[in-house]
C-alpha cells in the first residue's frame, strides 16, 4: 500500500500537493544510480567540477522568482526573505567556483629524503539530512562544497518542503551536473528513521550531514558512530545576544528586532536569549517592543511582510506552551503571546520579561517569535548567563568598545561570536556549534575539507 505526502500552505492550511513515497525498491535502485554518478564525478579534474559550480550561481538567479515561490507556499516565508537565501546560494556558488580549487589544492610537505604531499579527496555519496526552514539555503550550504570535493548527495529534505527538494534535483542537472549526482528521496515520515539508519550503514554511503532537531542528531550521531562514518551535525541553538552598559542601545535593539525574527523566528541562528546590563535595561526594552509591534504581520507573498506563518501547526503550539509555562515560572509578558485568530499558522511576535534559567522560554530553543528577555548586573553576571545554556551555536556582543566585546565572547561558548553584528551565516567563514548545537563545520575551507579524505603522500627520493 502506498504512502502519499501531502504538502500543505501554512499561510491558510490548504493544501498544495501530493507526493508518492518512495518504497524500497526504489530507494534502492535511487541509490545505486547515485552511487555510480558519484564514482564518476570523483575523477572530473576539480576545475570542472568548480565551472559547473559557476553555471549552478547562474542557473539560481535565472530560477529566482519559482524557487522563492516555492518557499512562501511551502513553509510560509516572507518572499523578500526567500529571493535573499537564493541569492545567498548564488554567492556560495560563486564563492567555491573561485576558491574550492584552491583550497583543494595539495599541500607540499618538506620533508628530506622524500617527495611528500597533503591531498584533500573525495569521500564518495554523502547523505545529506536536510530541515525545512531555508529549504534552499540548507541544501546548498552542504552540496555545493560538497559537489565542488567531488562528492555526490543523496537528499532527504524535509517533507513539508518536497516539491522544493525535488525542484533543486532538477536544478542541478539544468546547471550542468550529471544526472542522478544530486538525488531527492521522497520518504514518509514514519519510515524516515529506519531509512537513514540504513542507509548510514550502508556501504555506498561515506558519511552523512544533518541540520536538525537534536534528537534527530542524536539517532543520525549514533548511527554514523556505529558505521564508523564521518558525520557533520548542526543542530538547535539558543543564542545569547548581550548588550553592555556602554551599548548604544536604539542601534542595539534595532538590531535585536531583526536577530529574532528574521524567517519568522524560525531560525536556528536566530538571537533568542536578550541578556541586557541592568543599566540600559529599561531604555533597550522599551525601544525592543517598539519595534517588535511595528513588525507587519501577514500574507507572506506580500513585499511589507516580515512576520509570516509558522510552518507547522504543531509549532506554534510548541511556541503557546513555552510561552504559558514560562510565564507560570514568573516571566512577565510585555506584548504578543497568542495565535492569531483565522486561517494560516500565525502566531503574535512576543516578548517575555523577567525570564532565567529554569524558564522554557530561556532553557529550550524558541523556534518561532519569542524574545527572551534577561538582565544582568554587570559584565560578569552577562558571561553567566550567556553560558548557561545547553546549546552554544552564535552569540551576539553590543557595546561601545569591539575590544572589550571580543574579550568578553572568548569566554563564552559559542561555534561564532560576532560583536556590534548579527551572528549570520557567510560561505567565507565557518558555520557550526558546540555543545548541543552539534560539530563539524559547514562552509569556507574548513566547510569543503570535512567530507574529503585528507590523505598523505609519501615518495621516497
Amino acid at each position: 500500500m502506498s504512502v502519499t505526502i501531502r504538502t500543505v500552505n501554512p499561510a491558510t492550511g490548504q493544501p498544495l500537493a501530493e507526493y508518492e513515497a518512495w518504497d524500497a525498491v526504489r530507494i534502492e535502485t535511487a541509490v545505486a544510480r547515485a552511487h555510480a554518478a558519484a564514482r564518476a564525478w570523483a575523477l572530473v579534474p576539480v576545475t570542472e567540477r568548480a565551472a559547473r559550480a559557476r553555471h549552478l550561481a547562474k542557473t539560481l538567479r535565472e530560477h529566482k522568482d519559482s524557487l522563492a515561490r516555492l518557499a512562501v507556499t511551502e513553509m510560509g516565508k516572507p518572499v523578500g526573505e526567500a529571493e535573499g537565501e537564493v541569492e545567498k546560494s548564488a554567492l556560495t556558488a560563486d564563492y567555491y567556483a573561485g576558491h574550492g580549487p584552491g583550497i583543494l589544492a595539495d599541500e607540499r610537505v618538506d620533508i628530506e629524503g622524500a617527495d611528500a604531499w597533503v591531498a584533500h579527496e573525495p569521500v564518495g555519496l554523502v547523505l545529506a539530512v536536510m530541515p525545512w526552514n531555508f529549504p534552499l539555503w540548507q541544501v546548498m550550504r552542504c552540496a555545493i562544497p560538497s559537489l565542488v570535493a567531488g562528492n555526490g548527495i543523496l537528499l532527504k529534505h524535509a517533507s513539508n518542503v518536497t516539491g522544493t527538494a525535488l525542484a533543486l534535483q532538477d536544478l542541478f542537472v539544468e546547471a550542468g551536473f550529471p544526472e542522478d549526482l544530486v538525488t531527492a528521496l521522497v520518504i514518509a515520515d514514519e519510515d524516515v528513521p529506519d531509512v537513514t539508519a540504513r542507509l548510514i550503514e550502508d556501504d555506498r554511503v561515506a558519511a552523512v550531514t544533518l541540520t536538525g532537531s537534536n534528537r534527530a542528531g542524536a539517532a543520525v550521531g549514533s548511527a554514523a558512530g556505529r558505521a564508523a562514518k564521518k558525520s557533520v551535525l548542526e543542530l538547535g541553538g539558543s543564542d545569547a545576544f548581550v548588550v553592555l552598559d556602554d551599548a548604544d542601545v536604539e542601534t542595539a535593539a534595532e538590531a535585536a528586532v531583526k536577530a529574532r525574527f528574521t524567517n519568522s523566528g524560525q531560525s536556528c541562528v536566530c538571537a533568542k536569549r536578550f541578556i541586557v546590563d541592568a543599566s540600559v535595561a529599561d531604555a533597550f526594552t522599551a525601544a525592543f517592543v517598539a519595534g517588535v509591534e511595528a513588525l507587519h504581520i501577514g500574507d507572506p507573498r506580500a513585499r511589507d511582510t516580515r512576520i509570516g506563518p509558522l510552518a507547522r501547526p504543531d509549532l506554534r503550539s510548541s511556541i503557546q506552551r513555552q510561552v504559558e509555562e514560562s510565564v507560570a515560572a514568573g516571566a512577565r509578558l510585555l506584548t504578543g503571546g497568542t495565535p492569531l485568530p483565522g486561517d494560516g499558522f500565525f502566531y503574535r511576535p512576543t516578548v517575555l520579561a523577567d525570564t532565567g534559567p529554569g524558564m522554557p522560554a530561556f532553557d529550550e530553543e524558541t523556534f518561532g517569535p519569542l524574545a527572551a528577555l534577561t538582565v544582568a548586573q554587570d559584565d560578569e553576571d552577562a558571561v553567566r548567563l550567556a553560558n548557561a545554556t545547553a546549546y552554544g551555536l552564535g552569540l551576539s556582543v553590543w557595546t561601545a568598545d569591539p575590544g572589550r566585546g571580543a574579550a568578553l565572547a572568548r569566554r563564552i561558548t559559542s561555534g561564532a561570536a560576532f560583536v556590534n553584528a548579527i551572528v549570520a551565516s557567510d560561505p567565507r567563514l565557518p558555520f557550526g556549534g558546540t555543545k548541543r548545537s552539534g560539530y563539524g563545520r559547514e562552509l569556507a575551507a574548513a566547510g569543503i575539507r570535512e567530507f574529503t579524505n585528507t590523505r598523505a603522500y609519501w615518495i621516497s627520493t
